[in-house]
């Protein structure tokens, strides 16, 4: 099920929280007795933003979290400064931080020069002496020197209802001209007011007694949902698409160099999609990922020569290269932006915060790629694009979504062969055949495995297992961005069944696969059932052939097996013939989407239940 990437680092505001659960109070550590915030936002989109809080320590735990604060801002488009900082004791004294207690973490290039892909300061502020009935407080300004957009800002935040706050107090000023909308959720607003041309939006929060939760997945995130609040002067999403492809887009137009590349990775090749699969090949193995957090290097990709001197560059650089390589080709395509963390909803009101990665979509070929990703073949995205809403930079369509993982399209067929030996030791071949994401990811983790290093892979796995074994393996060439993957395991393993005497053993399979039945029923075991969870779809196959000694006497083998519902069905069918015992055991999960609704989830784990007692079931022998 789950996964994840992202790539706007100054646009990634997320922060993961349930729904507030009417059940028993927390046992807090810490609280906050008070979090103020004021933004005094300029016309031209910068901003000057001041936050106050602190935070009383309850708990022993809780005290290293409290001996730390932390601003990160960028050096290039910002002004940190920090305006106070103490520890205010239990018993009343006041003890101030040291400007000595102040530690600096910056990225700079050589010499002073600019760094090549982050300027990123951090301030680390070390509280004195903290311990339980303390509390700690801060406060410090931002000044933004650089607009994210020009004359447009958006910012969202939320309040995890997990976490006790006794006065928050949020004030933003802005122009009255600027257009804007806001809006929170369970905050108290006070009433606009105007003056001398400024417009003054003030919301208030408490939440002293937050109530326990359930929800251990937040694998779906909704911010509608959440405590908090959005401000925003962007009218659409279709604004915040073109505002980042104002200066975005003209970076992909093909230079002579960018064509001469093109015609070279696609050789010989004349159909558009086997050249298009060429250029995304060639950029999602060929250029390393690195973050770009350098001012309005956040929204604004890299020149292509930069990019292709040092093959490096984060999601913009990839998106924009790639849109080059194919534009040198005449392939149409665009750019689009997407959330590729945990959230599948837009925030009724636009917020740039809201999509913080870039991928390209081909129109063509109605297909979306993420050049970014090093492991996703062609024609496939990674589970954290999949299923989202999206916004594509030129040729903008309401509602769009990517596509969500096709039913059907990862899957994995284990069989093995095997041969139990009177002295409880078995041997024989393992052989795996994978398809999608499944295989992908098998071969990601295969391009790392050396040949050198695969005996100590098998040992090491058995030794994980608990068995004492070794063997070797055959593989297809991992280094090919496919859809599909073989390999196949020679094993011997010692002291699997009690032999000579009675005893039982179960089916599972004997080697490493990605994605066994079991995980598959594991994961259903624990699922959420309090809130949407992220899922997806597979089939997994194991089918297995094992000789037994001609002296053993099989007492029973498990009951042939068949459950399903609308969403998942499973069965397995067990055999003995002469000393030949043959199993097969297949799961078929075929949920459409990539969201599981808890009742969803309720009806998958019921099917699991069942599987999971056929997958304990054990082969008994005298």
């Amino acid at each position: 099920m789950p996964r994840t990437l992202s790539c706007l680092a100054l646009l990634a505001c997320l922060l993961g929280s349930g729904r507030l659960a009417a059940a028993e109070p927390v046992d807090l550590g810490f609280r906050y007795p008070h979090y103020y915030t004021t933004l005094v936002i300029n016309a031209d989109g910068t901003a000057q933003e001041e936050r106050e809080w602190s935070l009383t320590v309850l708990k022993e735990a809780a005290i290293d979290r409290a001996k730390r604060a932390y601003v990160t801002h960028s050096t290039s488009a910002q002004k940190a400064e920090i305006l106070a900082a103490y520890t205010k004791k239990a018993d009343g004294r006041r003890i101030d931080v040291s400007k000595d207690s102040y530690q600096v973490e910056a990225n700079s290039g050589r010499e002073k020069a600019a760094p090549a892909f982050s300027d990123m300061t951090t301030v680390s502020v070390v509280f004195p002496d903290v311990g339980v009935g303390d509390t700690i407080h801060i406060a410090y300004r931002l000044t933004q020197t650089e607009p994210l957009f020009p004359r447009q800002f958006s910012i969202a935040e939320t309040f995890s209802p997990r976490v006790a706050h006794d006065d928050v107090r949020v004030r933003i000023d802005a122009p009255a001209s600027m257009a804007a909308q806001y809006d929170a959720r369970a905050m108290q607003q006070k009433a606009a007011s105007v003056q001398d041309g400024r417009k003054v939006v003030e919301w208030t929060y408490a939440n002293p007694q937050p109530r326990r939760t359930q929800r251990r997945d937040y694998s779906v995130f909704d911010p509608e949902q959440e405590p908090g609040f959005v401000f925003s002067t962007f009218a659409s999403y279709a604004d915040i698409a073109a505002a980042y492809g104002a200066r975005a887009l003209p970076k992909a137009a093909p230079s002579e160099r960018v064509r001469k590349l093109a015609a070279e990775i696609v050789g010989s090749r004349t159909a558009p999609a086997e050249q298009a699969r060429a250029l995304y090949d060639w950029v999602a193995t060929r250029l390393t990922y690195a973050g770009n957090c350098i001012g309005i290097g956040a929204v604004v990709p890299r020149d292509l020569d930069f990019v292709l001197d040092h093959k490096m560059g984060d999601c913009k650089d990839h998106a924009t290269l790639l849109q080059a390589l194919l534009a040198a080709r005449g392939i149409r395509s665009t750019q689009a932006l997407v959330n590729a963390g945990s959230i599948y909803r837009l925030r009724r009101i636009p917020v740039v915060a809201t999509v913080n990665h870039v991928i390209n979509y081909l129109p063509d070929l109605d297909l979306f790629v993420d050049a970014t990703s090093k492991s996703t073949p062609f024609g496939m995205l990674p589970f954290g694009d999949a299923d989202k809403p999206v916004l594509l930079v030129e040729g903008f369509r309401e509602g769009m979504k990517t596509p969500p993982t096709p039913v059907g399209a990862n899957q994995q067929r284990v069989v093995s062969k095997l041969k139990l030996s009177a002295d409880g030791s078995i041997g024989g071949t393992i052989e795996v055949h994978e398809q999608g994401s499944i295989a992908a990811e098998t071969r990601a983790k295969a391009r790392h495995l050396s040949k050198d290093a695969e005996a100590d892979f098998v040992r090491d796995m058995y030794r994980s297992m608990g068995m004492i074994g070794a063997g070797s393996f055959e593989k297809d060439d991992p280094t090919e961005l496919a859809s599909t993957y073989r390999y196949k395991a020679t094993i011997s393993l010692e002291r699997f069944a009690r032999l000579p005497g009675a005893g039982a053993f179960a089916l599972h399979p004997l080697f490493y696969t990605s994605a066994p039945i079991r995980s598959f029923v594991e994961s259903a075991m624990d699922l959420e059932t309090e809130a949407d969870t992220a899922c997806g779809s597979g089939l997994s196959v194991e089918e297995y052939t094992i000789e037994l000694p001609k002296g053993m006497r099989v007492l029973s083998i498990p009951d042939n097996l068949k459950v399903a519902n609308e969403l998942l069905s499973y069965s397995a069918t067990y055999r003995l013939k002469g000393n030949v015992l043959t199993a097969r055991r297949t799961l078929d999960d075929r949920t459409r989407g990539n969201v599981c609704s808890p009742a969803q989830l309720a009806e998958y784990k019921k099917v699991a239940e069942k599987v999971m007692d056929d997958l304990k079931a054990q082969v008994l022998y005298k």
